[in-house]
């Protein structure tokens, strides 16, 4: 019970310190975005068309591509390095994908990103989402 003591002594001591949100470090780094909560997974059978591709994208691709996902973190600085807005990381900002991109991108990966099956993507959330975020066309 000896090597107790000092540990749980020094949970007590810092207790107070701990309950404290952390300062703003002046001219330091920017602060860490809100975790995003994603959309409730739309009810119903998976395989049936007609799905709502803005809630199948936020429930199955916003683990990474909503605001400060690792996947938004990498497009942003790939987009920046190419002269565009960082806004342009975030994939439902984007006016330059097309349908068929959405679908090949996430069947066989890109990069960092790996390939997404049918088990965790049905075609129809697939086709749904790539409606959703395919602005420039089929």
């Amino acid at each position: 019970m000896k090597p107790l003591l000092p540990s749980l002594l020094l949970c007590l001591l810092a207790a107070p310190i701990c309950g404290r949100a952390a300062a703003p470090i002046p001219n330091g780094p920017p602060p860490i975005p809100p975790y995003q909560m994603r959309a409730a997974l739309p009810a119903g059978d998976r395989l049936a068309a007609g799905k709502d591709g803005a809630a199948l994208f936020s429930n199955r691709c916003g683990a990474c591509h909503l605001a400060g996902g690792m996947g938004t973190n990498l497009l942003t600085k790939q987009r920046m390095a190419a002269g565009e807005p960082p806004e342009n990381g975030l994939l439902a900002n984007r006016k330059d994908l097309t349908q068929t991109a959405v679908k090949v991108i996430v069947r066989h990966g890109k990069l960092a990103m790996p390939r997404l099956t049918r088990v965790e993507v049905t075609d129809a959330e697939l086709d749904a989402i790539a409606k959703y975020l395919g602005k420039a066309g089929p």
